[in-house]
């Protein structure tokens, strides 16, 4: 049950830091075709999850239900990612869409690689 609790509020603490980041996004950029928050959100969230996978494998298995299953959990958006997809493909803009898939996969790998990278530095 104790588990339960550090995922429930490291979960709640990441999207609502996901949901500032996306309206911060949506107030300061103004192009509309592109879901810049969802992109940044799961682009930060990989390098988090590569930094925090690689300094807490030995530590408290609560601490890493709390920051890796719980914060990153809500904070990255796949499934946000993957229904924007969907609708750019409805929409027709096939292009954005393949800009979007491309950027977030390619970006996404090379975050966790980089997080990882800097915790063995």
């Amino acid at each position: 049950m104790r588990s339960l609790l550090f995922v429930f509020i490291g979960g709640g603490a990441g999207s609502v830091l996901r949901y500032l980041l996306s309206v911060g996004t949506q107030r300061f950029w103004m192009v509309k075709t592109f879901p810049l928050g969802t992109f940044l959100a799961n682009i930060i969230g990989c390098f988090l999850i590569g930094v925090l996978v690689s300094a807490l494998v030995k530590s408290d298995l609560h601490l890493r239900l709390l920051l890796i299953t719980g914060f990153c959990g809500g904070f990255t958006t796949f499934s946000a990612f993957s229904v924007e997809s969907v609708s750019l493909w409805q929409s027709g803009q096939f292009t954005v869409l393949a800009i979007y898939i491309l950027l977030s996969v390619i970006l996404g790998l090379a975050a966790v690689w980089l997080g990882q990278s800097i915790v063995k530095w």
